[in-house]
């Protein structure tokens, strides 16, 4: 019964502080991607977030148009997170600095995850409603454009088909799981589906 309870609490901390990290990443890609914040999506998100960010505003400034302060958010969310589960699962707590970078690894991992599925929407979306103009699709061009715009460069559209998102999508599987995350985690000894991203 006891352990029950305990897969109960982290599979509650897994959904709860996973969706408002992943919407606190979003705010953050958003600002980099300059997207419009007159979107009704985007406004959704700068509503559920700015209770949170709003007074960090006040001790940590941004840096060079990237507010800081979005980022320090999602990380003390995700530490949070971390600690809750390894206590519920009943295990000790490791090195603080394991801690952290097994946070920031799945923060860069929940990135990736963030553009992956947004580039299969986007695809999809290229299928079935070209020219839609709905709000959410907005949304994705705009975030993954910066991402999108240099595939462009390399692999032009070709005959109205636009096969330089194969590209981009192979470029995150092998920052994802070959070149960066996968053998980051591997070499910290991060349990899998222990980190939220991870």
């Amino acid at each position: 019964m006891g352990n029950n309870l305990a897969n109960a609490g982290v599979y509650l901390i897994q959904t709860f502080f996973g969706l408002y990290i992943l919407v606190v990443i979003m705010r953050f890609l958003m600002q980099s991607a300059r997207v419009d914040f007159y979107n009704p999506i985007s406004q959704a998100i700068v509503t559920i977030t700015d209770p949170a960010i709003k007074p960090l505003r006040r001790f940590i400034p941004g840096f060079h148009g990237v507010d800081l302060s979005i980022l320090v958010l999602a990380f003390v969310l995700q530490v949070i997170a971390l600690v809750l589960i390894i206590v519920l699962q009943g295990y000790s707590l490791p090195n603080p600095l394991l801690l952290i970078a097994w946070s920031l690894l799945g923060m860069f991992a929940l990135v990736l995850d963030i553009y992956f599925f947004a580039l299969i929407i986007m695809v999809i979306s290229s299928w079935i409603a070209p020219t839609s103009n709905h709000p959410a699709l907005m949304l994705v061009y705009q975030l993954t454009s910066p991402l999108c715009t240099p595939a462009r460069r390399l692999i032009p559209p070709m005959g109205g088909i636009d096969i330089s998102i194969i590209l981009v999508f192979v470029g995150i599987t092998l920052v994802d799981s070959f070149l960066v995350v996968e053998p980051i985690r591997k070499l910290l000894d991060c349990p899998k589906g222990l980190i939220l991203g991870l």
